[in-house]
């Protein structure tokens, strides 16, 4: 069963959820990002400890709080890893924070204009350890580079699938078909999307939601239709490569859509601050990100 507490902030809540899962391929590129050169260590284990210092000064900083910062989808080993001495699901809670897990093990190569998710034959496994941990719900990840119907309908039914999956092991599954922003039909992909996700969200059980983790659209107000559906808890986008500035315009524009932004939210942290520049550039991040998905922009016809 979902907690409570848990599932009436992230439904309510004011503020946005923080994208803190870097894994694999793409651990060397934050590390950079944040001012650690390829070199710096000798195997995964050094790389992998060097994130978890990056994500530990983050959920750690005074800055980081539940007061803005609705939740935070963590990498496993970052979930079973500690910070501060205790378990990092915990210690995010202690701060208000609700925690997520991100328990897709990567994307097969492209088909119909899709990447769809790997298997993942040891979910079952995970998703008993995670809910013992105290995690609240999952983030899965499949990509649209096209606007291919019978592949995003096949990104969707998997994605509700594995969203099955999470819920009856008592999380909240966030259900992300990505589309490529740089895709050359990223409006008509947005539609068949939007189409797909709204049947999909219809047959669902009546006590039954999902959280969807969507791209910005193309066309302001697009999701609407999920926003206000009643098998969604809440809708979250990703900065999917915008910057801060850019993907902060364009959230703002979206009536009910909060943040779940990664490099969006971390590209201005370094390795080498003090402690006091770090607080003050996550902080003006977190500002910046908590105002786009609390005070929304009027749209213009």
């Amino acid at each position: 069963m979902l907690d409570q507490t848990m599932k009436q902030k992230i439904a309510d809540g004011e503020g946005f959820i923080a994208a803190l899962d870097q894994s694999g391929g793409s651990t060397p590129k934050a590390l950079k990002g944040y001012g650690i050169e390829e070199g710096a260590w000798a195997n995964d284990e050094e790389m992998f400890g060097l994130i978890h210092a990056m994500r530990s000064r983050i959920i750690t900083a005074p800055v980081f709080t539940g007061d803005k910062v609705l939740g935070a989808i963590l990498f496993e080993r970052t979930m079973d890893g500690t910070v501060d001495g205790k378990p990092t699901p915990q210690a995010l809670i202690d701060k208000g924070v609700v925690p997520f897990i991100k328990i897709d093990k990567g994307l097969e190569d492209e088909a119909n204009g899709v990447q769809l998710m790997k298997p993942n034959p040891d979910l079952d496994v995970l998703l008993h350890r995670a809910k013992a941990l105290g995690v609240f719900g999952t983030k899965e990840r499949s990509v649209v580079n096209l606007a291919n119907r019978e592949g995003i309908a096949a990104v969707v039914k998997q994605q509700f699938e594995t969203g099955q999956q999470v819920l009856a092991a008592g999380l909240m599954p966030i259900i992300e078909p990505e589309v490529n922003i740089k895709s050359p039909e990223r409006a008509e992909a947005d539609a068949i999307l939007l189409d797909e996700l709204v049947k999909a969200l219809d047959a669902l059980p009546d006590d039954q939601q999902v959280m969807l983790k969507l791209s910005l659209p193309t066309k302001a107000g697009l999701f609407d239709p999920l926003v206000d559906h009643p098998r969604v808890l809440r809708v979250v986008a990703l900065s999917g490569g915008f910057a801060r500035p850019e993907a902060c315009v364009e959230l703002a524009k979206n009536r009910g859509i909060i943040a779940s932004f990664s490099r969006a939210l971390l590209n201005d942290l370094r390795h080498q601050m003090s402690d006091d520049e770090f607080n003050v550039a996550l902080g003006e991040a977190i500002d910046e990100i908590h105002g786009a998905s609390v005070a929304k922009t009027p749209v213009t016809a």
